[in-house]
Order: C-alpha cells, then structure tokens, then sequence
C-alpha cells in the first residue's frame, strides 16, 4: 500500500503541489500570527524588565498597570526609599501615548521620565545615556538618527542614545527623558510621578499604594490588550480549519477521481481501512511538508509584515507539526465515504 500511496503523490505531483503551497501560506500565517501574540507579553517583559528593578510601587487606583497615568506626588519616593527592605528606589514618570515630531513626521511614542543614573535609567545599545538636560534615549524602532530634535510637548529633545526592545502598547517605541524634563513636558513642571522602582520591597507603604513584582506588572499590564490578543487567538483557529478545508478538499478530489482505483484495489484484497491508511498518509506528508515550510517563511515574512515585536517561541515551532498531523487527519475524513463505498465489482463493470 505505500507504494501505491507514493505512486498516487508522483502521479498528482502538480496537485500535492498546490496543496503544499497553500497550507504553507496559511501554516505560516497561523505561526505569525502566534508569535504575534507572544510579542505583546515578551515586549511587556522587556520593558519592565529593562528598569531593573525587583518591585514596583504603584497607586491602588492604577490596579498594577504601568500604562494607566495615575500620578502622585515625588515626595513619596522618597518616604517609600527610607522604609526597611529598601536598598535603592527611584521615582519614574510614564505617560503612554505621546505625540512627538522629528521635524517632518508625527510619531507615537510612550515617555518615561528617569532619574539619571539611578534605577530605570536605560542601558543604551549605541550613543550615550542621560546626563543633561533636554536628552532623549529612544527605542530604535522609533527610526530617528542620533543626534536629531525631537519634539515633545513643545520641547526641543535632542537624541543622544538608542537602546532595542522597549516599546510597549503593540511596538509603541519608549522614549526616556530626565525626570524634570518629563514633568517639564507632561505636567508643567509639577512633582508628580506615576511609580518608584526599588530594589528589595518597603516593609511599610504609605497609604493608597500597594506593591507589585515586575512579573505581577507586565501581567496586569498586558489585560488592556486582551481583546486584541482574544481576536488572534481566534483568527489563528481558523487558520488550522482553512488548512484543513484545503487539504480535505485535494483529498476529496483524488478521492473521486480514484473510484475505479480503490474498486480494482479491493478486487484484489485491499480492505478499506488499508485504502484509507493510504488517503491519511498523504494528507499528513503534505500537512508535514508544508508546516516545515510555513516555519522558513515565517521567519522570512516577519520583518516586512509588523511593525511590532513578533516572537515566535520554540513551543509554537515544535507544535506546529503536531498539528500539522492533526489537520492531515481532519481533512483525510473527507475522502472516507468515498473509499467505502467503493464497489470491487466496478472493477469488471
């Protein structure tokens, strides 16, 4: 029977091919589209992870989100870095979704006023971090050279290091100005903050604050995108059901066009379980092939497909196959009525 399942593949050669090409297509999508939904938690991670700090201190009323602006005065932090337990604190400023001109473009960008220096102050990939007034150290997503203005809130920023994978919000790029700058251009200069970043956790906290790891942080931080991740999660399931519908479909075809086929095949002694084994077997090698495939063209597409962090973890290259197999078997069910029912007495008809 194996020599007829590969006879039948060479035979319908330019069939298997289409098939091939269109599970891939729809495979590497359904891969995308997977890492897609991990990038929003690795960016979160990589964000929060990149202020070094072991505990963030937050307003209640900002229920562990980084992103919601709920401020409070600087003074805090410094009540909050007196308590024991607490080995180095910082006030941060962080106000999502800021406008920002590079003279010829309007940008998105997420600003995070830093104490130079101190605790979130970022490690810069190329130029030099904080130590003036009026700098900025972008995320290089942003696309701006170093050197250049940026405009913030009517401030003239000027560029002075870049630093790779903090953006947050869907590849919203991070763009880290001087504390006082910050609240120069959010808050007019008042002495307000949104969070302390500390190393070791306040045995006491001033009322109306509460504690978070950074892992509790990118966790709650990450519910506000729920629902875009909710509609992936779903996009992705009907790409495994259009993978299936190709592949049922190629099955179905070959399936009739073989009628005559399987009739001769059971005159000889075939059973139709054997008969169906062959149908299945090549529905799983071109299920196989192409989720091989679809992983090389995911990896080949991700740069010119999103602007945001794509991360397409080891788990999602290693279940795919899995699956792959699982569509392969789906879709093989379409051609069975086929098989059974056909008649070994055809074959002398």
């Amino acid at each position: 029977m194996l020599a007829v399942t590969f006879g039948d593949l060479l035979f319908r050669f330019r069939q298997f091919l289409i098939a091939i090409i269109g599970v891939t297509l729809v495979l590497a999508l359904a891969l995308l589209l997977s890492g897609l939904v991990s990038g929003f938690s690795t960016e979160v991670s990589q964000t929060v992870g990149g202020f070094g700090a072991t505990t963030w201190v937050l307003s209640k009323a900002a229920g562990g989100r980084i992103t919601a602006f709920v401020a409070f005065p600087e003074s805090e932090s410094l009540a909050i870095a007196d308590e024991s337990g607490v080995h180095d604190a910082s006030p941060v400023l962080l106000i999502p979704s800021q406008v920002a001109h590079d003279g010829t473009t309007q940008l998105t960008v997420n600003l995070a006023g830093v104490v130079p220096g101190k605790l979130g102050d970022p490690t810069v990939t190329e130029g030099h971090g904080l130590n003036g007034p009026n700098q900025v150290v972008v995320d290089d997503r942003l696309g701006v050279a170093m050197g250049s203005t940026l405009v913030l809130g009517g401030h003239d920023l000027r560029v002075v290091g870049t630093v790779r994978d903090r953006t947050l919000l869907g590849g919203t790029p991070m763009v880290y100005a001087s504390l006082t700058s910050a609240q120069a251009i959010v808050v007019h200069g008042q002495p307000l903050i949104t969070a302390v970043v500390s190393r070791g956790s306040p045995a006491v906290l001033p009322a109306g604050f509460t504690t978070y790891t950074p892992e509790q942080v990118s966790a709650t931080t990450l519910t506000q995108l729920q629902s875009a991740v909710s509609s992936i999660q779903n996009t992705r399931w009907l790409m495994w059901v259009l993978a299936a519908l190709i592949v049922g479909a190629l099955l179905y075809v070959a399936a009739l066009e073989r009628q005559q086929d399987f009739a001769v095949l059971k005159a000889l002694g075939a059973s139709s379980l054997a008969l169906f084994g062959s149908l299945l077997l090549e529905a799983i090698i071109v299920t196989l092939v192409a989720s091989v495939l679809a992983e090389i063209v995911a990896n080949a597409l991700t740069p010119f497909l999103f602007d945001q962090p794509v991360d397409i973890q080891p788990s999602a290259y290693a279940t795919l196959p899995i699956i792959a197999i699982v569509v392969g078997a789906l879709a093989s069910l379409t051609a069975l009525r086929r098989v059974v029912s056909a008649d070994p007495a055809a074959a002398f008809g």
